[in-house]
């Protein structure tokens, strides 16, 4: 168990012969040092876990971001292409009525070009959808990880700290 500041302040030594006990002042000594080393140690090493997982935190935050501004611009790119669709099919419409049966034959080429593009766009649709699901399944999977528990399980006493600073203010 390491050595408290009230543990090496209240510590006595037997006296020998000649004063205290040499050898018994010299392994207190090398305690205090292996302790102090120790939390010196472990304090380096929380501190770089904790840049570690701030880090972290701050790319999934990145990568939240990015999808809800990916899903937005996937909805508006959605409903253009739909408004698009709906205002040339108008177009068509009105053009294959003014122009008789040429015109008619033509729209009738061009509607058979548009439903082929439109199942096109929706096989496409679908193979976006598909991607996308499984990249908004790979995203949760990667918040569903472990490593979250692991955030959780780090605890750190205030009080630790000040003692730990003051320690080594006195060092």
């Amino acid at each position: 168990m390491p050595l408290t500041p009230l543990d090496i302040h209240n510590k006595e030594f037997s006296k020998g012969f000649r004063g205290y006990d040499e050898d018994e002042v010299n392994e207190f000594l090398d305690q205090v040092i292996k302790d102090y080393e120790l939390i010196i140690r472990e304090k380096k090493e929380m501190e770089e876990k904790l840049k570690d997982l701030n880090d972290r935190l701050g790319h999934f935050n990145n990568i939240e971001e990015t999808l809800n501004k990916s899903i937005v611009v996937a909805q508006e790119a959605a409903e253009e292409v739909k408004r698009n669709a709906q205002k040339e099919a108008k177009l068509i419409l009105k053009e294959a009525e003014k122009n008789a049966d040429r015109i008619v034959n033509e729209s009738l080429s061009k509607a058979r070009k548009i439903a082929l593009e439109i199942e096109e766009l929706k096989k496409q649709s679908k193979v976006f959808r598909t991607r996308f699901k499984m990249l908004i399944e790979a995203q949760l999977d990667l918040l569903n990880n472990d490593d979250w528990d692991h955030l959780l399980e780090y605890e750190l006493d205030a009080t630790e700290l000040k003692s730990t600073n003051k320690e080594d203010t006195l060092a």
